[in-house]
C-alpha cells in the first residue's frame, strides 16, 4: 500500500516541526531558505538548484531538538559545540532517499570555508553548505532586530560583518553575491512574517508528487521521532516504544493491517509538538506548576497542526496522533472530545502512551513493575479515563507488553 503524498509538503512539515524548537522565534529555517534562494538567483544558478537551496535552508537545522541549542544558533555567531547538530542532521537525512542529497551540505553548514575547501567534499556540495552557513549567520545577526522592527537600521552593520569574514568563514564569491543581493530593501523585507508566509504559500502550490510506500512513510516518521526523542533524556526512546506497543495492541484488537501500519506511524509522531516545550520544563524532575502544565498541554495541538498539512495524514494519522490525551468522558485535551468521537486507534494510542511512560526507565526513577503499572491502569479504567477494552488486552498480556514498550538498545540502534 502507498499514500500519494507531496514531498514539498513533507519538507514544509519538517520545517514547521523545527520551528517549534525556537518557541518564540518560529521562522529561522524559512528565512534562511528565502535568503539562500535569493542569493542563488543573483549568482545565476538554475531554478531547480535555487529551489534545492530553499529547501536546504528550511531543513538545515534538522539536527536541533533543544531550545538551548536553538538559542545558541540565533544568539552567537560561532561557538564550540556548533558541529554537533550538523552531524546529527547528516545522520537523519543520509538514510532517507528523498532527502539524502541534503545530508552532506547539512553536515558542513557550520564549517568555515578556510577549512571546508581542504576537505574531501565535492565542490558543489561544499559551496551549497557554505552558502547556507553564510545566510544562517545573517539571520543570527538579524535576530535581535525582528521583534522591534529595527532590521533596516542594522543592515549596514550586518553586511559589514559578513564582508569581514570573506575568505575565512565564507567563500569570497558567496560574500560578493550576498552583498549584491542584500543591497535592496526588498531582500530584508522578504524576511518579515507576512512576506515569509506569502512565499511559503506560493511554494506549497508547486506540487511535488511522492507516491510513498508505508515503509517510506515509517522511515519519515522515524526521522520526526528521532528529533523529538533527542530533545530530552526523559523522552529518549519513548516514541518508538509507544509506536511498537500501539501496533501490538491494535493487532490483538483485530484492527485492519492497513490501520495498524498507520497507527504505528501515528505512534512515532504523537509527541511532535513537544519540540516547542522549553527544555527546562520538559526536563523538570519534580511536579509542574499550573503554568508549566498548560505549556506541556499545548503539545498535542501542535502535533495536529503540523501533521494535518501532509497529504495522506490529514484524515487518520494526524488526528490519531493528536488525540492521545483525549479521554472517553471528554475531560482530556486539547479538544475535549467525547468517547463516541474517538476512533479505536486513538484510544489505543492513549493507553500505549500512558503505559510506556510508566514502564520506561527515566533518569529520576526506575520503570514501574508489572504489578504497579497494572494497578495504575485498572484505576484509570475505573475513573473512565481510558478505554476499558483496550486496557483489558493490555492487562491480559502485561509482561509481553512491557517488553514491547521498552525496546532494547539493539532495537533502537536498528530502527534509528
Amino acid at each position: 500500500m502507498s499514500i500519494n503524498a507531496d514531498l514539498r509538503h513533507v519538507i514544509h512539515a519538517l520545517s514547521d516541526a523545527l520551528d517549534l524548537v525556537g518557541v518564540d522565534d518560529v521562522a529561522h529555517g524559512k528565512r534562511v531558505g528565502i535568503m539562500a534562494a535569493a542569493c542563488a538567483r543573483v549568482a545565476g544558478l538554475p531554478e531547480d538548484e535555487a529551489d534545492f537551496l530553499f529547501d536546504l535552508g528550511l531543513l538545515h537545522d534538522i539536527g536541533v531538538s533543544s531550545t538551548r541549542t536553538h538559542a545558541h544558533l540565533v544568539e552567537l555567531f560561532d561557538w564550540e559545540g556548533s558541529q554537533v547538530h550538523c552531524q546529527v542532521g547528516d545522520a537523519l537525512l543520509a538514510g532517507f532517499p528523498p532527502l539524502a542529497a541534503m545530508a552532506l551540505p547539512v553536515r558542513y553548514h557550520h564549517t568555515r570555508w578556510e577549512d571546508l575547501q581542504h576537505l574531501d567534499v565535492a565542490p558543489k556540495l561544499a559551496r551549497q553548505a557554505n552558502l547556507i552557513f553564510l545566510v544562517d549567520r545573517v539571520d543570527a545577526l538579524s535576530a535581535s532586530h525582528y521583534a522591534d522592527n529595527t532590521l533596516l537600521d542594522a543592515t549596514a552593520g550586518i553586511r559589514a560583518t559578513i564582508a569581514g569574514h570573506a575568505g575565512s568563514y565564507f567563500h569570497p564569491d558567496w560574500v560578493a553575491v550576498f552583498l549584491e543581493a542584500s543591497r535592496t530593501e526588498a531582500f530584508w523585507l522578504s524576511l518579515e512574517p507576512r512576506a515569509v508566509q506569502a512565499c511559503l504559500l506560493e511554494r506549497r502550490g508547486r506540487s511535488c508528487s511522492w507516491p510513498a510506500s508505508m515503509a517510506e512513510l515509517r522511515q519519515l516518521a522515524v526521522i520526526f521521532a528521532r528529533i523529538v526523542d533527542a530533545k530530552s533524556p526523559f523522552t529518549a526512546e519513548h516514541s518508538l516504544g509507544v509506536s511498537r506497543l500501539a501496533r501490538y495492541l491494535a493487532e490483538r484488537l483485530e484492527v485492519s493491517p492497513e490501520n495498524c501500519d498507520k497507527l504505528e506511524i501515528a505512534g512515532l509522531l504523537h509527541d511532535l509538538g513537544k519540540l516547542r516545550v522549553p527544555d527546562e520544563i520538559l526536563d523538570k524532575p519534580s511536579a509542574l506548576d499550573e503554568r508549566e502544565r498548560r505549556i506541556i498541554n499545548t503539545h498535542s495541538f501542535e502535533t495536529f497542526q503540523i501533521l494535518r498539512n501532509i497529504d495522506g495524514f490529514e484524515d487518520e494519522i494526524a488526528p490519531w496522533a493528536a488525540w492521545h490525551h483525549e479521554e472517553p468522558g471528554g475531560n482530556g485535551y486539547p479538544f475535549h472530545l467525547e468517547g463516541s468521537a474517538l476512533p479505536l486507534e486513538a484510544r489505543i494510542l492513549r493507553v500505549a502512551d500512558i503505559f510506556q511512560a510508566m514502564v520506561q526507565e527515566r533518569p529520576y526513577r526506575q520503570g514501574l513493575s508489572g504489578a504497579q503499572v497494572s494497578g495504575f491502569i485498572e484505576a484509570l479504567v475505573r475513573q473512565g479515563r481510558i478505554e476499558g477494552r483496550v486496557a483489558g488486552v493490555l492487562l491480559d498480556n502485561v509482561v509481553e507488553a512491557m517488553s514491547v514498550a521498552r525496546p532494547v538498545f539493539q532495537d533502537v540502534a536498528r530502527i534509528f
